[in-house]
């Protein structure tokens, strides 16, 4: 444990791991992610600037919480990211479905883990139940 100085308000902390950010400043900054996610619900359609002059916070912080999918937002609204893989606009997160499902057929292939087969789909007169007479 070292003691630093916070990067938000300059007080001394000890420092154990994370930002380098004290608790007295991650809980003002919690609580105005609650402010903040409250406003995204009641306006939907906002755009990122309004967010960011309305809640006074920085549009560098909105994005944080998008990538970190603590904010999500409609496909309505103006607010998106570039998935940080192939560049497709996406409304939370660091990549897109695509490229998240990609990934995880790689990192299966690497471990070794094999995809199940596919099962065939049963018609609906498979799925009926039968009595015996």
């Amino acid at each position: 444990m070292e003691i630093i100085s916070c990067k938000s308000c300059g007080r001394l902390f000890n420092y154990v791991q994370g930002d380098r950010v004290c608790p007295a400043c991650i809980k003002k900054m919690d609580e105005k992610f609650a402010e903040v996610k409250k406003y995204v619900r009641d306006n939907p359609k906002v755009d990122i600037n309004v967010l960011s002059s309305e809640m006074d916070v920085s549009i560098r912080q909105i994005k944080r919480w998008i990538r970190e999918e603590r904010l999500c937002f409609t496909d309505e609204s103006p607010i998106g990211l570039n998935c940080e893989n192939c560049g497709t606009i996406i409304k939370t997160g660091r990549f897109c479905r695509a490229c998240k499902d990609q990934m995880t057929t790689r990192l299966q292939g690497a471990a070794g883990v094999k995809q199940p087969a596919a099962q065939p789909k049963k018609s609906a007169s498979e799925n009926k139940m039968r009595f015996l007479t």
